[in-house]
């Protein structure tokens, strides 16, 4: 089993930034990737954004390319979502997400991976 926590949520205005932590713990041999996904009220989780674990790439959704940067630390087991420019739109529940089986499967999948965090809250006020 794999462990995950989140930090860092909160409230912040349009046009700020905030950062989020997310730490994991227990079987953390053989993770593959991690990522970031949200879920506003009402709406599916989407992805956000997510980095492979032994390689060194990262992707993310076209609505915050260019504002929102992931970042691992293998050796903390740790990924990071540092968030600027926040809109409106960018408030929801973030979770971040850990997989063990990357291989064949989409990056941006919510089926791709097995553990999740509880979440934590954005919220940007206009």
């Amino acid at each position: 089993q794999v462990q995950l926590v989140e930090s860092g949520g909160g409230l912040v205005q349009a046009g700020g930034s905030l950062s989020l932590s997310c730490s994991a713990s227990g079987r953390t041999d053989g993770i593959e990737a991690m990522a970031w996904f949200r879920q506003a009220p009402g709406q599916e989780r989407e992805f956000v954004a997510g980095s492979g674990w032994s390689i060194n790439v990262a992707y993310y959704a076209e609505s915050v390319k260019g504002r929102f940067t992931i970042s691992r630390d293998n050796a903390k087991n740790s990924v990071d979502l540092q968030m600027n420019s926040l809109k409106s739109e960018d408030t929801a529940v973030y979770y971040c997400a850990a997989s063990r089986g990357l291989r064949g499967r989409s990056l941006s999948a919510v089926s791709t991976y097995e553990y999740w965090g509880q979440g934590t809250q954005v919220t940007v006020s206009s």
